[in-house]
């Protein structure tokens, strides 16, 4: 199939990739806080951010997408603002932090989804700032705390002072050693992950080489060249250190350029779901859909009137002969409907025999 480019898209891909190099030269004091053995880390999170804003802005593009985008943030900044803004933020931890709505289809999968999102969110968190030398730490020798104690290391965030902690302290090992511990965390998470691709009947009828296996592969690969580095630091002297930076550099990056083609794009489209559930809520206090043939409500009123729109800019009539819509119909209407055009069809054919 030939690729099109969405200009639209591509436009705004590409404004937000200026921006973020732009927040990366003032971010980092003019490069005086960048880290320059982290060049090759910045192009691949330039060149995933480009792609997975390019693949979003299409994916919004969509009618139905971006009715429940639009109606989404409606809501949320519409009268019931507090309520809206409690229950987004209820299910941003229950959903993106702990991954609740995959517990109901099995224990196992959950805390592989859990390990995974949480290894995968912290060390995000921790690498992303590091790379755009927005995060760095430096050693100052004559501390606020202790002005004759040279092991106390700054924190600074967009070159400004946010902490200090003595090296040997805890806070010290949790900060130095923290993307060792999301390694372990994705380590465990994927092989669950791989564990269910081996056994289960449906993964292994339906899955995939490079949607499913080749990214659980990369962050392994991800995780254990990093360990790899504490390693070498902590036991070998440095001994292997070039080859476990080098091949580091390349999964890391090989994962990033990864991120908007392959299925872990649904980490960035999973928050979208927030809005879903607002819309739900608001459907329901406006009061729900009644079927003319069942007489029972099936859906929100908000939800038909939105689909009758949206078809419509997909350029589908379901309007009947009597001048109502087709989707006004519950499921069961809908087949009561189909199975009385079907027999129209066979009275005027002639080929109804009673």
């Amino acid at each position: 199939m030939k690729f099109q480019l969405n200009k639209k898209a591509f436009l705004i891909a590409l404004c937000c990739c200026v921006l973020t190099v732009a927040m990366v030269f003032y971010g980092s004091r003019k490069l005086q806080n960048f880290d320059a053995a982290l060049i090759a880390y910045l192009f691949g999170t330039v060149f995933a951010l480009f792609g997975i804003i390019y693949r979003y802005c299409v994916w919004l593009q969509r009618p139905p997408t971006w009715m429940y985008f639009k109606r989404g943030w409606q809501l949320l900044f519409s009268k019931s603002f507090l309520e809206y803004a409690g229950l987004s933020v209820q299910k941003l931890v229950r959903n993106i932090a702990f991954q609740r709505f995959i517990y109901p289809r099995g224990k196992t999968r959950w805390w592989g989804h859990f390990l995974l999102a949480t290894g995968c969110l912290m060390a995000f968190s921790v690498t992303i700032p590091l790379t755009l030398g927005w995060i760095h730490f430096t050693m100052n020798p004559a501390t606020s705390i202790n002005p004759a104690d040279t092991n106390y290391y700054e924190a600074h965030l967009f070159g400004f002072k946010v902490m200090e902690f003595k090296l040997g302290s805890w806070i010290a090992f949790f900060i130095f050693h923290i993307l060792n511990w999301c390694s372990w965390l994705v380590i465990i998470g994927c092989l669950l992950f791989m564990r269910r691709r081996l056994t289960h009947a449906g993964q292994i009828a339906t899955q995939t080489f490079e949607g499913d296996w080749l990214p659980l592969i990369l962050l392994i690969g991800i995780s254990v060249t990093g360990l790899g580095l504490t390693y070498d630091y902590e036991f070998l002297k440095g001994m292997t250190y070039e080859f476990m930076a080098v091949t580091h550099a390349v999964t890391v990056i090989l994962f990033l350029i990864w991120i908007p083609f392959g299925k872990f794009f649904h980490i960035i489209q999973r928050p979208a779901q927030i809005g879903a559930h607002l819309y739900k809520k608001e459907g329901e206090k406006r009061g729900m859909a009644i079927c003319p043939h069942t007489h029972k409500p099936f859906t929100t009123q908000m939800h038909v009137d939105d689909l009758k729109t949206v078809t419509k800019e997909l350029g589908f009539d379901f309007t009947l002969e009597d001048g109502s819509s087709h989707l006004d119909l519950s499921p069961e209407g809908k087949r009561s409907a189909l199975a009385k055009a079907h027999l129209k069809a066979r009275e005027a054919s002639g080929k109804f025999f009673g």
